[in-house]
């Protein structure tokens, strides 16, 4: 028989499909959400298989993560508040979510004797570090509520692995996007927000000049990397960071350029929509490109969807799924 996974937030954009790939692998998947930023729609057709398990419950309530964590082999930590606009507007529920959470998970895996405990880091750990491309062993100071939580959870997992032995594993994610990442909200992510947009021929509004660039990730090079990270059997691989990346990167203004282009093939009004400048954000990094090295070396990491890859995948569902 598999193994048993935990994934929390395994009702939002990543967990939902590491529960669906994980299921499709015949492992046993027990997903903990509490639905403040999750959707039931992103897990309902998984209810009807026996492999699967919902709690409802919170990481903010340690009897919760002791119940969800009973018999888990491994964990995959997904659980969180993301958004830096989220965390500058409430950093109280930020930390009380991204750190308080995290460390009962933490705990929690710890006291159930969980073999590994891979956890979602942040490309935002980088903070004010000019340097490119990003290398894991050198980052900046957090610039925003958000990061520095994301911070603090690298810092326990070091402790813990050094203290009591868990086995951890970070993987810093680089803008991760795809198929049921939510487009609605205040804290909707750049891509799913600009597809509606077009897609409602409205006009995106880009922040700044559009000349801040990032290395988009597609959700199914994420899902290899928690997969490398969960199985991995090299001694190098434990109780480190990784970046979570294609390794390349792309301007705003590019990226808005290829939606457009391809969401026209879909509807060709979308061409004319204009794209609007506004202000920049607080607390956003310009430039974010990640070294991808120590991944490819010690867990094999080899990521197979470019951004233009990546985005095709995505329109595409989008299209189908949300007009």
């Amino acid at each position: 028989m598999k193994e048993k996974i935990l994934i929390t937030g395994g009702a939002g954009f990543i967990g939902s499909n590491l529960c669906e790939y994980f299921l499709e692998k015949k492992y046993q998947v027990v997903c903990l959400d509490n639905f403040a930023t999750g959707h039931r729609h992103n897990i309902e057709h998984l209810l009807q298989n026996d492999k699967f398990t919902l709690i409802e419950g919170d990481i903010r309530n340690f009897d919760d993560c002791k119940e969800a964590v009973k018999d888990a082999h491994f964990v995959l930590h997904q659980a969180a508040l993301g958004s830096v606009p989220r965390s500058i507007k409430d950093p109280l529920t930020s930390n009380e979510v991204n750190v308080n959470g995290f460390l009962n998970m933490l705990y929690a895996s710890k006291e159930a004797g969980v073999k590994r405990f891979v956890y979602a880091a942040s490309s935002s750990t980088y903070g004010d570090s000019e340097s490119l491309p990003k290398i894991e062993e050198k980052i900046g100071k957090p610039l925003s509520p958000y990061a520095i939580t994301k911070y603090v959870n690298e810092l326990y997992a070091e402790i813990f692995s050094k203290t009591y032995c868990i086995e951890t594993i970070g993987l810093r994610y680089f803008n991760v996007f795809g198929r049921k990442q939510d487009p609605n909200g205040a804290y909707a992510a750049v891509i799913p927000k600009f597809v509606m947009q077009f897609m409602n021929h409205e006009s995106p509004v880009i922040n700044g000049d559009g000349n801040y660039s990032r290395d988009f990730t597609y959700i199914d090079n994420v899902i290899q990397m928690n997969e490398l990270a969960m199985l991995s059997n090299n001694p190098k691989a434990i109780n480190t960071v990784f970046n979570t990346a294609y390794g390349d990167r792309t301007t705003l203004n590019q990226l808005v350029t290829i939606l457009r282009e391809e969401l026209s093939i879909f509807d060709s009004e979308i061409s004319k929509v204009e794209i609007i400048h506004g202000p920049n954000r607080a607390g956003d990094i310009p430039h974010s490109l990640a070294s991808i090295d120590k991944a490819k070396e010690l867990l094999g990491y080899n990521p197979q969807y470019s951004l233009n890859q990546g985005l095709k995948e995505a329109v595409k569902w989008y299209w189908e799924n949300l007009k």
